[in-house]
């Protein structure tokens, strides 16, 4: 599988999914099916806004925590968002939301390609 996505293109891509997954539950009126639908997207939101703020890449703020660390918690968060809708039974766009959207970060994160020094360690 050819790897393409660089760690600073990734950096280009979390702020907007960020606030993406803020505004887009309103927008979609998500949370018919079950209000987590909605709920669950926000927070998530919030916390990637954050996690992309402490971060070590190029757009980064504090730069506090390691980029793996970054790319080991958008995997999960893919997953998360892949089961989500079958263990709390979300129905219609509420499922599909998450199922795209986590099917989409995991391709983000199975694309990543390792800077040079990450060959090292």
């Amino acid at each position: 599988m050819p790897r393409f996505i660089t760690k600073n293109m990734h950096a280009y891509l979390d702020y907007p999914v960020a606030l993406l997954l803020i505004v887009a539950p309103f927008v979609l009126a998500l949370g018919i099916s079950n209000p987590l639908a909605k709920t669950l997207s926000i927070i998530v939101g919030i916390a990637a806004l954050l996690l992309t703020l402490l971060t070590d890449h190029k757009l980064g703020v504090l730069r506090v925590l390691p980029y793996k660390l970054h790319l080991s918690v958008d995997f999960l968060v893919g997953l998360l968002f892949v089961i989500t809708p079958f263990i709390l039974g979300f129905k219609n766009l509420d499922m599909w939301y998450y199922l795209v959207l986590g099917a989409t970060v995991l391709i983000v994160v199975g694309l990543h390609k390792p800077d040079q020094d990450e060959y090292l360690h």
